[in-house]
């Protein structure tokens, strides 16, 4: 093994997490769950597929940015350190790897076994490449990671549209946050989903053969599985509704009949009326001057911007504004 590991999460990190999010979201009115709780095995499994449907375009996307524009894009930062946020399997990553492959790469990620299993395939891929390993949440321990020593200018990426699953104000405080973070030299790469036909956008998040509706409804299983609930996942169905007002995507789960649902673990009781809706996910999708605006407001200046030929997805460079 010629990686180093290190865990910043407690054994049941995200028990505690879990359930405060269901008592908050759950008695709220709408009702609404974070995305967070859809990666079980199951969850984690479908989402892949999901990755692999013709609708579902922001994968294949960024994977053509990067095939076409990875070696300017690290030219253009002036990297030799890679930091990836939420790395998961780091298969698109490898093709940053490529540009930096003698430098140095620093993957956080809450699963260990995603972590793992990526730092045995590029240790063997990229034999001198140095390799850390970190097991922790971006969101909470985002300032310990950047302040981990590193060899020359860090890139710091934030790839696959996740920054569209936070709220405006959450995406204020994670991206001050990871300029705050920054050295002087250092760079952030952001993969965001762009605005274009809802027609489009809906088809990606509510497919023909279904998929996606597996992955929103086996949420209901995570909750049985975790608190004890008592959710018939056959009393509600995916929907998936473009807000052209906030420019994003939401996905729910709506009740099919009158529900009551039982949490054992929470001694918690949850009624859904029939047609009420639980709101899964948001995932927002911008524009050029959009991110402009909320990056600069963080203390970003532009450093580059790369679409794959469709103009469907993006990915683009910053750096602090006060160094630019």
């Amino acid at each position: 093994m010629s990686y180093r590991f290190t865990d910043l999460l407690p054994a049941d990190h995200s028990g505690p997490a879990l359930r405060h999010d269901v008592l908050t979201g759950l008695t709220a009115e709408p009702k609404w769950l974070p995305p967070k709780w859809f990666y079980d095995k199951t969850g984690s499994a479908l989402f892949e597929d999901i990755t692999r449907l013709p609708e579902y375009y922001p994968t294949r996307s960024e994977r053509a940015i990067l095939e076409a524009d990875a070696a300017v894009i690290v030219r253009s930062s002036g990297a030799g350190h890679l930091v990836e946020l939420g790395s998961g399997s780091s298969e698109k990553t490898r093709l940053l790897l490529d540009e930096i492959a003698s430098g140095g790469y620093t993957a956080l990620d809450v699963s260990e076994d995603a972590l793992r299993q990526a730092g045995d395939g590029l240790a063997a891929t990229y034999p001198d490449l140095r390799i850390d390993l970190v097991r922790a949440d971006f969101e909470e321990h985002l300032t310990e990671v950047l302040r981990r020593p590193a060899d020359g200018p860090r890139l710091v990426a934030f790839l696959g549209g996740t920054i569209g699953n936070l709220k405006p104000e959450q995406r204020q405080v994670f991206l001050r946050s990871v300029r705050d973070g920054l050295n002087p030299g250092d760079s952030f790469l952001l993969g965001a989903d762009l605005v274009k036909s809802p027609d489009v956008l809906v088809r990606a998040y509510d497919d023909s053969a279904g998929v996606t509706a597996a992955f929103n409804l086996n949420l209901l299983q995570v909750l049985n599985h975790r608190l004890g609930a008592d959710f018939d996942p056959s009393a509600f169905e995916h929907h998936a509704v473009w807000d052209g007002d906030r420019a994003w995507i939401e996905m729910r789960l709506r009740a099919l009949r009158d529900v009551i649902v039982r949490f054992a673990d929470l001694d918690l009781t949850v009624r859904f009326a029939a047609g009420e809706e639980m709101r899964t996910e948001i995932s927002a999708k911008f524009t050029r001057e959009r991110l402009e605006k909320e990056l600069g407001a963080a203390g970003f200046g532009a450093g580059g911007w790369w679409t794959d030929p469709d103009g469907r997805f993006s990915l683009s460079l910053w750096r602090p504004s006060d160094v630019m």
